[in-house]
């Protein structure tokens, strides 16, 4: 049954794709292109959780004693607490909601404060999908009441489980609350991603990879890239490329025009952030090579803008901007670059390109991130495991091992046989 009814809601949202990603588009200001293509990967998660919820195996282990049998079952952990972001107000709620109905949980969907309304339609086509009422609930709140109301899904006895993505700093919060009633968590927090450019890399891959990994939804992604480490040889070469295709590529507009590819920021505090680093690595001999102001449209419009001469001292090199700003360093060896990398104390995505399969396989071991892109920009499929190490994260969402995550293992052995 929860089968089939997450199925139908995988059918209505995708019967109603265009008026959800206008939503989406009005919320948070991607373009619409960016939007219709998160509502086909949030359908997907509905779409492989209604699948996956009919392969909750359990397991039968042979017994010690002749007259014992021994037991493996998996039951749903109980009510979970669903916390997610502006950045993709559709998406991340289907990754967990997704996982937590096949699995026989209900949930509380606490969506960012930006982007309620995304969380609301999905709410009425769970209705008209047939989810019984008070399975999938939505709590929006203000952005004063976000705390509070977040401490409380946290402390609550009556909540067994807490999904949140957000920022590390904001993970780190809710742990502490959830410590109390020692809840199971989920946690997919901020990202540093790093982008190595290697010098056996197809630089015009390459470029085409970073493009796509950087500025997607204006660069506020947890997986975005946030350094682009490039190897000394076509160092040059690669940022000049880079460059031209900034230039030809990406045009700032409004969401809803058709050839927009970049739309304004989430609000002001995040266009100061990307300010901010800028004016740093400046002070520190960084070289603007295309954009490094606001764009004429409007407060919240930067331009996509790229950064040369680098160092690891530099803030956007030490702290997720979450904005349109690629800086690149330039590095000598295998060994440098992940060094660098691997620096972070998170680490959730990481990118490089390489054409060497044997330094292809040393780097994709060595890179401290819970996923990696190797001579490929964007990674995200509902199929594949989603989640970080380090401070970016616990458990993992989405593939055969989100279902995991809302479950209880319980042994029962059966003895006086």
């Amino acid at each position: 049954e929860r089968s089939a009814r997450l199925r139908r809601w995988y059918e209505l949202m995708m019967e109603n794709k265009e008026e959800l990603a206008r939503i989406i588009t009005a919320e948070n200001g991607k373009p619409l292109k960016e939007a219709q293509g998160e509502i086909v990967y949030s359908a997907s998660f509905l779409e492989w959780f209604a699948e996956e919820a009919r392969r909750i195996y359990g397991d039968v282990i042979p017994a010690s004693a002749k007259d014992r049998r021994v037991l493996v079952l998996k039951q749903p952990v109980g009510v979970a607490a669903i916390i997610t972001p502006w950045n993709f107000p559709s998406a991340m709620i289907t990754r967990k909601v997704g996982a937590a109905l096949a699995a026989g949980c209900t949930v509380v969907v606490k969506p960012a404060e930006d982007t309620p309304l995304s969380a609301l339609a999905l709410g009425e086509l769970a209705n008209q999908a047939g989810i019984p009422a008070g399975v999938y609930n939505v709590v929006p709140c203000s952005r004063q009441q976000t705390a509070a109301v977040g401490e409380v899904l946290c402390t609550d006895p009556l909540v067994s489980k807490i999904s949140f993505t957000g920022s590390t700093a904001t993970g780190k919060i809710l742990l502490k609350h959830a410590a109390g009633t020692v809840k199971r968590v989920s946690m997919e927090l901020g990202g540093h991603a790093p982008f190595i450019v290697f010098d056996s890399a197809d630089v015009d891959r390459a470029v085409a990879g970073a493009l796509a990994s950087k500025y997607r939804n204006s660069g506020q992604t947890c997986v975005c890239t946030n350094r682009f480490l490039v190897q000394k040889g076509i160092h040059d070469e690669f940022v000049e490329k880079f460059a031209k295709a900034i230039k030809k590529e990406l045009h700032v507009g409004n969401g809803f025009d058709a050839k927009t590819t970049q739309g304004p920021l989430i609000n002001e505090k995040a266009v100061e952030k990307v300010e901010k680093h800028i004016k740093d690595a400046v002070s520190q001999g960084a070289s603007i090579v295309t954009g490094g102001k606001r764009h004429s449209l409007g407060k919240n419009f930067f331009e996509p803008t790229l950064l040369s001469n680098v160092t690891t001292k530099m803030l956007c090199t030490q702290e997720e901007t979450f904005g349109p700003l690629a800086p690149v360093i330039r590095f000598e060896t295998e060994a440098e670059a992940v060094a660098i990398a691997n620096a972070a104390n998170v680490g959730l995505a990481g990118y490089f390109y390489s054409q060497d399969p044997a330094q292809i396989w040393r780097v994709a071991e060595q890179l401290e991130v819970g996923m990696v892109g190797v001579n490929e920009g964007i990674i995200s499929s509902v199929e594949c495991p989603f989640g970080g190490v380090k401070e970016s994260g616990l458990g993992r969402e989405g593939s055969k091992y989100g279902i995991d995550e809302y479950l209880e293992i319980k042994y029962v052995c059966i003895g006086g046989l």
